[in-house]
């Protein structure tokens, strides 16, 4: 009996000696798969890395909807493909009836080329504009004539008066150009959500009308999903409101300290000289109410203080917007300059909130797809393409937890994947450029976006540098981002000579606490950043943890 128990025990022991060898082995090969940010408390504790993982229709939880109720065929209201005739009017007329449908609704297209030479403004919640596929057997919207072209929008007026006060020029002396800015630079689109009346963007005080304050918030935490607010007005479990944080105490005043983590940079004048305009806007979805404590579905991008005089207020806005499944295309027309861009712009997306974008292809575009003040959509399998030179391919602007998911950048554009002023915990995912690729951040209170498993191609220059951080933007705007935007796993493919030598990737000097974490590819690289930038994986593969947004995600909802 007592050998019987010594062999058994002894095998007890030997196979407890070799589970730990395993999962030791296991934690050893997970912490050096895996980058340090995540894997290391003390460094996690030590640098602070965002959840990016709300971004994305339904905060990233829902599948795009396949929308099968009541369906308006555009063919039953005269538009016909194919027949080199323009479509506009029978086009709107068969939105109008699509409009005049309670519940959900989807206006169909037919396959095959229609012409468009006006707006096709969607104004409604719940109602999907459908193709019948974006390939050569799809659904092709032609667009002859730029934006140019058409009547003035009464919602650019403020834009068309903010440029032509502030004298806003492209001047090039090498290329004798100097002319106005163009009011399609970066808004406006041929197919375009909106809310009637309005406003999109803040340029100019004469336009600001009071906010409908439904309460004011005194006290929170970054990270957390609470807040303490007092005054509540109205304000009701299901509510999608708007939290605005001002910077109320003037150059030196605490929110700048806390977006920009007191570098020393030189800070535009924009964060200190608007003191109405929020200089941190969040969308956010209100789950719980007890007394004074609101929990929101979304945790707050910065900790609130009584001095920021933050607020909840209305923000009207459509929901559950489909675009999908079709092709946009412009004729190839010759670049004149940088901001004087005429108008071939595809969609421009503002006021909408879980909703979504979905199999586009766009072709010789000034811009395929711009963004303002809008939230929690995703934008996904989109190809731009053409000979045109565009301005943006997918662009964020003033937007929050959007999710631009497997886009194909195949055209030059000056800035293929953007994150523009006052953007916040978006996410570019699963993305690859083929020409001429940055990744720009352009300024403006922009903080708190990933860059999230990228790929790149570029050819190596004698200089073996390449300046693929970009940081666009006006300097009374700059720096070019603030603290904790992410780059996750960019692989980098470099075509040329030079194979042996490392390649510098650079161009970003003020960006300030950046996350870089993964870069690689086919040579050996090193990273020029701006300051305190948190930088490891280097020329290491990131196969165990590809994408943070679906890593994030996936912790989040197995908690």
């Amino acid at each position: 009996m007592h050998s019987i128990f010594q062999k058994n025990n002894s095998i007890s022991i030997n196979k407890f000696c070799v589970i730990f060898l395993v999962l030791l082995s296991i934690t050893s090969t997970f912490s050096q798969e895996t980058p340090k940010i995540i894997s290391q408390k003390e460094v996690a504790s030590q640098n602070f890395l965002p959840d990016f993982s709300y971004a994305g229709y339904h905060f990233g939880t829902s599948e795009i909807p396949e929308i099968q109720q009541k369906i308006i065929l555009a063919t039953d209201y005269g538009v016909v493909a194919n027949d080199n005739l323009d479509d506009s009017k029978a086009l709107l007329k068969a939105l109008k009836a699509a409009n005049e449908i309670q519940g959900n609704v989807v206006l169909q297209l037919p396959a095959g080329k229609i012409i468009l030479s006006d707006i096709l403004y969607i104004e409604r919640s719940n109602f999907v504009l459908r193709g019948s596929g974006s390939g050569k057997e799809g659904t092709e919207i032609f667009c002859p004539r730029p934006l140019l072209y058409l009547k003035n929008q009464e919602s650019l007026a403020e834009l068309r008066e903010y440029l032509i006060t502030s004298d806003k020029r492209q001047v090039e002396k090498e290329n004798n150009i100097d002319l106005p800015f163009s009011q399609y630079a970066w808004s406006g689109g041929f197919i375009w959500t909106q809310v009637p009346e309005q406003r999109v963007k803040y340029y100019l005080d004469k336009y600001d009308t009071p906010q409908t304050i439904l309460a004011k918030v005194s006290q929170g935490k970054r990270g957390e999903n609470v807040f303490y607010v007092s005054e509540m007005n109205g304000l009701k479990i299901g509510d999608v409101v708007e939290l605005d944080i001002f910077n109320k105490d003037g150059e030196k005043g605490e929110l700048i300290e806390t977006l920009y983590k007191k570098t020393n940079l030189k800070i535009g004048s924009s964060h200190w000289k608007q003191p109405s305009l929020p200089l941190v806007r969040q969308q956010v979805e209100i789950v719980a109410i007890s007394k004074n404590k609101v929990t929101i579905k979304t945790p707050l991008l910065v900790d609130i203080k009584p001095n920021y005089q933050a607020v909840l207020v209305e923000w009207k806005h459509l929901s559950e917007v489909g675009i999908e499944h079709l092709r946009i295309s412009f004729p190839e027309a010759p670049r004149v300059a940088h901001h004087v861009e005429p108008g071939f712009n595809g969609i421009f997306l503002t006021r909408i909130f879980n909703s979504w974008v979905n199999d586009i292809t766009i072709n010789n575009s000034d811009s395929g797809i711009l963004t303002e003040e809008i939230a929690n959509v995703t934008i996904k399998d989109i190809v731009t393409e053409g000979k045109n030179i565009a301005h943006y391919t997918v662009a964020m602007g003033g937007v929050h937890n959007i999710l631009v998911e497997n886009l194909k950048v195949y055209n030059k554009a000056i800035h293929p994947l953007s994150f523009n002023t006052f953007s916040t915990k978006n996410v570019y995912e699963n993305c690859e450029i083929f020409t001429d690729p940055d990744l720009d951040q352009h300024a403006g209170a922009n903080h708190q976006n990933l860059f999230d498993n990228i790929k790149v191609h570029f050819e190596t220059n004698t200089n073996n540098t390449y300046p693929l951080f970009a940081g666009g933007g006006a300097s009374y705007w700059k720096p070019s981002h603030g603290a904790y935007s992410t780059f996750w796993n960019i692989t980098v493919d470099v075509s040329g000579n030079n194979t042996n030598n490392t390649i510098e990737l650079n161009g970003m000097e003020e960006g300030p606490f950046a996350r870089i974490i993964g870069i690689n590819g086919n040579r050996n690289f090193s990273v020029k950043y701006g300051p305190d930038a948190y930088i490891e994986f280097i020329n290491q593969s990131m196969d165990n943890i590809p994408s943070l947004y679906q890593y994030q995600l996936r912790k989040r909802i197995q908690n």
